[in-house]
This record gives C-alpha cells, sequence and structure tokens, in this order.
C-alpha cells in the first residue's frame, strides 16, 4: 500500500496542530513535543510551509506559527506539493523506448496511450484528483470518527447494489 513520507506526515500533523490552535501562535519546539516528533524536521517542515505560504511566522518571545488560512481553504493535493516537491507520474519509458525523454517536471505527453505505465499513470491522476478535493479541515475530524472525505463524483449512486441472491 501507499505511505506518506515522514516529512508529509509531520508536515499535516504540524498543520492540525496548528488549526486547532485557533490562531494563538505556536513554536515548532512545541509542536514537536507535544506530538512526539523530531525538533528539526518540524522545524524544515514549518519554514517550507511558510515560504509556501500556508502559515504565517512571528519571530520573537512571543512568537510562533499559525495558518495563513482556514483549514477549510487548504486544499491537501498542493499542500502536499509544497512540502514534498511536485510528485512526479510513474517512472517514463520513453528514453527506453527511442523517444526522447520527458522533462522532469512535465506531465508525460503520452500519458492517456502508454502501453507500460498507463494502470499506473490512471491511479496517480485518480489521487491527484482525490487530493485535490480534500481540505485540511476534512482530516480533522475526531480520532472517533472513521468517516472519510467524498471524493468528487462519489455517492449513494456508486455503492453496490443489494440483490435477491446477497439478502
Amino acid at each position: 500500500m501507499l505511505s506518506l513520507t515522514r516529512k508529509t506526515a509531520y508536515g499535516l500533523i504540524a498543520m492540525a496542530h496548528l488549526a486547532r490552535q485557533g490562531g494563538h501562535k505556536v513554536s515548532a519546539r512545541k509542536i514537536a513535543r507535544e506530538n512526539h516528533l523530531p525538533v528539526s524536521l518540524v522545524m524544515n517542515v514549518m519554514k517550507r510551509l511558510c515560504a509556501g505560504g500556508y502559515v504565517k511566522s512571528v519571530r520573537g518571545a512571543e512568537g510562533g506559527y499559525t495558518l495563513s488560512r482556514r483549514p477549510e481553504d487548504i486544499i491537501l493535493g498542493p499542500l502536499l506539493d509544497e512540502i514534498e516537491g511536485t510528485v512526479e507520474d510513474a517512472r517514463c519509458k520513453r528514453g527506453d523506448d527511442g523517444l526522447a525523454p520527458r522533462p522532469p517536471g512535465q506531465p508525460c505527453p503520452d500519458a492517456d496511450t502508454c502501453p507500460h505505465a498507463d494502470p499506473v499513470h490512471r491511479v496517480h491522476r485518480k489521487l491527484r484528483d482525490f487530493l485535490q478535493n480534500v481540505a485540511l479541515a476534512d482530516i480533522m475530524s475526531s480520532r472517533n470518527d472513521t468517516s472519510r472525505p467524498a471524493a468528487a463524483g462519489s455517492g449513494a449512486s456508486d455503492a453496490p447494489k443489494e440483490t435477491e441472491d446477497d439478502a
């Protein structure tokens, strides 16, 4: 199964921590301490989030970090890109097939017809689409809440239908 990198996990934990503070400033050290995370890694992630405009930083004895937007307005797709850098599509085989290799950071021009990675590209696109529809607020529900945010296009009509044979 897919998993998040530590950097991404720490970034999400830090963002959720800030969101729960209701606009009060919190230091990276406090975020790290209260969530049992390495201080140096939290500091690095916070710098990146600050540079990306997701958090505001106030220096000094009373300083710390706050969210720069409401949790409802922070979409996970771009947030994760900021933390990790843009996630590349599956390894492109263009160079292996004698075609000019795909430039780094550019979408594969053959993604729709690639015989090597089409299923992988589809999964990647679906994950990216899903993350474009999930806000930070959506992942901040109580720990006992096991509901998941609905992906675009999901609904009751997507559920399997019960038949007489199932009853």
